[in-house]
């Protein structure tokens, strides 16, 4: 049986996880990575940090993340020790509770490498992303934690037509995602003027900025189609007693809703107030969108049809 004290626990690690997350992008889109110069994980050679506002963002995501790697070490004890006992019938959480905690540190040591010896925009690229699989390694946690309130929760098969499906989905998520974190890291936002078209055009000159983010364009539309798929297919097929219906339908709303939150990128890169808010908008809808398609493809294979254990 899942206590609410543990549960209480997953979801802080589950929201600490989502402010580092955020907190990246933060640091990221106010330019504020070299705020603490080269030092780490001090701060220009000081614990407190000179008053700018750079070091205070970049200096305030440090302490975030150590926090942070605090409650998943926790988090991920507590699990060991709770079910050590009984680790076949709980090899669930204990994998979502290592794979946070795996690469939590992962993503903490990239973020101390980019500090010392600054990166390359694709690696930084790959920096959000293992955040991204931090996050949802979290969350998986907390949704695991609802569904076995009174012990392990019950299972139904799914059809194994499911899992290659969602698979395919969820890299091909993965790499729009990667798309999104190397303009980014580019400043290549400004490539596309206007939505839906891009400078005018309906295709434009695919070179530089603007190549970048009109494919990064193309493929979220794609994504959007592959999730509709899905959506369309697991509503036929499944018995609905994995809950996977209701999964899908979320995905293909979030992604619609970061589509349209991608046009709002779009109108506000003029005002970088407003940018900031939309920018850190597109990231959380996406974060959310990840996550619950980590959730159906994990279901997906773990229940499928003719798979022993």
């Amino acid at each position: 049986m899942v206590t609410g004290r543990f549960r209480a626990l997953a979801i802080a690690a589950c929201i600490g996880m989502l402010l580092v997350l955020l907190g990246g992008a933060l640091v990221t889109n106010t330019e504020s990575g070299r705020g603490c110069g080269d030092d780490w994980p001090l701060c220009h050679g000081k614990f407190i940090p000179a008053y700018t506002i750079e070091s205070m963002i970049e200096y305030s995501h440090r302490l975030v993340t150590g926090f942070e790697g605090l409650l998943v070490f926790a988090t991920c004890l507590s699990m060991f020790l709770k079910f050590r006992k009984n680790r076949k019938g709980y090899s669930e959480p204990l994998f979502y509770a290592g794979g946070a905690l795996l690469f939590t540190i992962i993503q903490a040591l990239m973020g101390a490498a980019a500090v010392m010896w600054p990166q390359s925009p694709p690696i930084m690229a790959i920096h959000f992303g293992i955040s991204l699989i931090a996050f949802a390694s979290t969350l998986l946690l907390v949704i695991w934690t609802f569904r076995a309130k009174n012990g392990p929760p019950v299972e139904f098969k799914v059809p194994s037509s499911i899992f290659p499906r969602v698979l395919l989905t969820a890299i091909f998520c993965y790499i729009v995602v990667y798309l999104g974190a190397f303009i980014r890291h580019t400043d290549s936002g400004g490539g596309c003027i206007g939505w839906p078209l891009c400078n005018g055009e309906v295709v434009p000159e695919i070179s530089g900025a603007t190549g970048a983010v009109f494919i990064h364009r193309i493929a979220a539309m794609t994504l959007a189609i592959c999730l509709a798929g899905l959506f369309v297919h697991i509503r036929k097929v499944s018995v609905g007693g994995a809950g996977l219906t209701k999964s899908a339908a979320w995905t293909l709303g979030l992604v619609v809703t970061q589509i349209f939150s991608g046009a709002l990128l779009t109108y506000t890169i003029s005002n970088s107030n407003w940018f900031l808010f939309t920018n850190l908008l597109h990231n959380l809808i996406v974060t959310g969108l990840f996550g619950i398609l980590m959730d159906i493809l994990i279901r997906s294979w773990r229940l499928r049809e003719g798979r022993g254990g």
